[in-house]
């Protein structure tokens, strides 16, 4: 099982568990990028956070050639759940410099996308787990 496979299972075992939206988003950016769920997150966001999930398996626009793809992923949602996807995307481009035309800029896209789709009930948490494997994993169709 790939990397990006793993994030999808770990979606869908989350919002099998998680009570809304906002507790499925801070978890996710727990268990796959190890950013806390309490008042420290920023911490840990602003560090990166920690590859729980290493690995490939990921679409090639969004593979920058590392095995943290999954934590990237994660990290960017774990935040905009806090700050919004667009302090998010912000963010991402001038303090952690992903360009938005490099593989890094275009998997935050993905990822505050994914985040405005939840927030904006638009995506049901049960179908998160299809999103991530039809969007942002090799050997899926879009």
């Amino acid at each position: 099982m790939t990397a990006c496979e793993r994030l999808a299972e770990a979606c869908a075992g989350i919002a099998a568990r998680a009570a809304g939206s906002g507790e499925f988003l801070r978890e996710l950016g727990h268990e796959v990028a190890g950013v806390r769920r309490g008042p420290l997150w920023f911490l840990d966001a602003g560090r990166g956070g920690a590859n729980r999930i290493r690995g490939r398996g990921f679409r090639r626009h969004v593979d920058d050639g590392t095995e943290g793809q999954a934590r990237h992923f994660a990290g960017i949602v774990a935040v905009a759940a806090r700050l919004g996807p667009r302090a998010t995307r912000w963010l991402s481009i001038h303090v952690g410099r992903d360009a938005p035309d490099s593989a890094d800029g275009r998997l935050t896209d993905h990822a505050v996308d994914f985040v405005r789709l939840i927030l904006a009930g638009e995506l049901p948490l049960e179908e998160t787990d299809a999103w991530v494997r039809a969007t942002i994993c090799a050997g899926s169709s879009a």
